[in-house]
Order: structure tokens, then sequence, then C-alpha cells
């Protein structure tokens, strides 16, 4: 069986989490842009992702979807990048906390706000995320108490959870709070993710003509 990994990503999406990623991981890869449209939503490719989204990652002859659930198994399948709390450690709480914190509430509750749709306050209690308010201000909590959401260690939490807060703040979808703003900055100024920017960036003309 091959090891090979591979991305199905474009570079308009939120693809962008898994580049970012794997550039920390620091293993090779083959990037596969599949643009939006037919392509996407073909039957080809959706033998690799029923719900015809990007991205999926491919590792030999096994597939994962889904940004959150990708950068924790590329956590797991590459320890040695240090990506992840040891199994049995205590921080593996707080990190799988704030991985499924991303991928729940935060997720819900932005794109809600994207679109408009606000919770009524009497209802609160039966949304997940109880309201936009309440996440901002979980959000602001944990990137308050060190340079990290695991302190002083970074984690696949922090690729996650940062690109979220650090492409609300680009598109104003998420409040200008100091703390996210210096937290996006620190994250933004790592290697792996300039190298991922201007990778996915070099790519962004031929899809904005393509779409």
């Amino acid at each position: 069986m091959s090891d090979e990994l591979v991305v199905y990503s474009n570079p308009m999406s939120r693809g962008r989490i898994v580049r970012w990623m794997l550039e920390e991981v620091g293993q090779p890869y083959r990037m596969e842009v599949v643009a939006f449209g037919p392509a996407m939503k073909g039957p080809a490719y959706k033998e690799i992702n029923p719900m015809g989204k990007v991205p999926a990652l491919k590792h030999g002859d096994m597939v994962v979807t889904e940004c959150a659930a990708i950068c924790a198994y590329l956590a797991d399948a590459f320890p040695q990048a240090g990506l992840a709390p040891e199994p049995g450690s205590k921080l593996r709480g707080p990190y799988y906390r704030w991985l499924f914190f991303g991928a729940g509430p935060t997720e819900a509750a932005v794109t809600n706000k994207a679109l408009g749709f606000v919770v009524p306050e009497e209802r609160s209690g039966m949304c997940g995320y109880g309201s936009f308010g309440d996440v901002m201000d979980s959000l602001e909590g944990a990137v308050s108490h060190g340079d990290y959401l695991l302190g002083d260690r970074f984690s696949a939490a922090d690729v996650y959870l940062g690109a979220q807060i650090s492409w609300g703040l680009q598109f104003g979808s998420m409040e200008r709070r100091p703390a996210f703003e210096a937290y996006a900055k620190r994250l933004q100024a790592r290697p792996a993710a300039i190298r991922a920017n201007e990778l996915d960036n070099a790519l962004m003309p031929e899809q904005q003509k393509a779409g």
C-alpha cells in the first residue's frame, strides 16, 4: 500500500487549513485542486467525499474528510511533529476540547451570524452554542491564558481554531477583540503558515478565472 499523502482542496476554501497543517507536519504531500461546480459535485470526486466538498485527505487507501478530523488525524499519524499531546497527557483534554469547540459551537455561531440568523434569546437553550456572544467570550478566554490554546505548546487545535479566528477577523464575521488579534498575529507569523499561504495564494488567479 502506498503511504502517499494527497489533499483534495481549493485555495478558495477551508482546505487552506489542511494545507497549513500539512506544512506544520513537514511530510511530503501532493495537492489535487478540485474546481467548484461540476468537478466537485461529480461522481469521480464524490467517490472520495460523498458530500462533494473540499478538503479531503487521502493517506494510502484511507480517506479522511472534515477539517478538524484531518488535523487530528495528521497530528496522530505523524507524532514526531509534536502537534498533539501524547495519549494519557493531561493536555489531551483541552486539546480535544478546543478542536471540537471549533468544529461545533464556533463553526455554527459564525456561519449563522454570516447568514443573518440570530437565535431568539428565550430559545438559546435549544441551540448547542447558546449565543454568538457566549462563543466569543469562551474563545477570548481560551486564547488569553498563554501564547496558544495549550499554554506555551502549539498544537493542531491552534491550526484549526486559529484559522477560524484569523478568517473571522479578516472577513468581519468575528468581533475584533485585542486577544483575538494578538493570537492571530502570532499564528500568522509561523513559517509553516507563511509557506501555506504563499502556496495557496499562487493558485488563486487560476481558480478565480475558473469561478
